[in-house]
């Protein structure tokens, strides 16, 4: 009920009560003030709860708002788990054949390790094949003796079927400096044996697009230089099976 007609009803009444003799003018006064008094409390309760019904609103406006970015971060992440959960297949996959692969490896070449001639290690997705230097040549020089030949060749056979792997070949050296006519210096020395070992993988039936040869010369060492025997590890050729997408990613693309 609205003002005017909460008005026109006390004063309707006010009327009849007068009319009877009942009241003075002063009572009709009273009871008038009080009921304006009563209306407009009323309407400020009213005023209040609209208030409240906006607010209320303005709440649920922003809890449906929370809810809808809830449900987009939950699917958000359910894509990311899905997505982690087939990385996490891959990867399994992917050391589940590297592991396979090492263990051929390794029977492969059984005799040799067997004799201390080479090491085979895996390191995540990589195999390595670790040969001393003594095996495959003389100090200071990048001429592949016969005994090299007879395992590297044995290598060779075992890392032909890895085609979709890249063969990187290695040269290491010690710390003891050299300078000759044919080496100035270890870093030519390192990469010459490299080179050399990679012409000879080559000539077993190895394609030379899938090799590639560096040298490291001192510079990454398993050892301590300070005595001999660790000198003597230090001198050795790597050779790693690295799958080709990793190399892929580190290569220039084609012009």
């Amino acid at each position: 009920m609205n003002r005017t007609r909460l008005h026109a009803a006390g004063a309707a009444v006010a009327a009849a009560v007068m009319a009877g003799g009942c009241v003075s003018q002063g009572t009709y006064d009273q009871l008038e003030s009080d009921k304006n008094q009563e209306i407009g409390a009323l309407q400020k309760q009213r005023g209040g709860l609209q208030d409240q019904v906006q607010a209320l609103q303005a709440q649920r406006s922003g809890l449906e708002q929370q809810k809808a970015s809830l449900e987009q971060q939950q699917a958000d992440l359910r894509r990311q788990i899905d997505a982690l959960e087939q990385q996490k297949a891959q990867l399994l996959t992917a050391s589940q054949q590297t592991l396979s692969q090492y263990d051929s490896l390794v029977r492969n070449l059984t005799e040799e390790v067997k004799k201390g001639e080479l090491q085979v290690r895996q390191y995540k997705d990589m195999l390595t094949v670790d040969v001393a230097e003594q095996m495959f040549f003389d100090s200071g020089r990048a001429d592949l003796k016969e005994t090299g030949k007879a395992v590297l060749k044995k290598v060779g056979e075992a890392l032909k079927g890895y085609e979709d792997k890249v063969i990187r070949v290695v040269g290491h050296t010690d710390n003891v400096p050299i300078k000759t006519k044919v080496f100035p210096s270890n870093w030519e020395l390192s990469v010459a044996r490299a080179t050399i070992v990679v012409h000879y993988l080559q000539e077993t039936g190895i394609p030379p697009e899938r090799m590639v040869a560096s040298g490291r010369a001192e510079y990454q060492p398993v050892a301590e230089n300070d005595t001999p025997d660790g000198r003597k590890k230090n001198r050795r050729i790597e050779i790693t099976l690295i799958d080709k997408n990793l190399v892929q990613e580190v290569s220039p693309g084609k012009k």
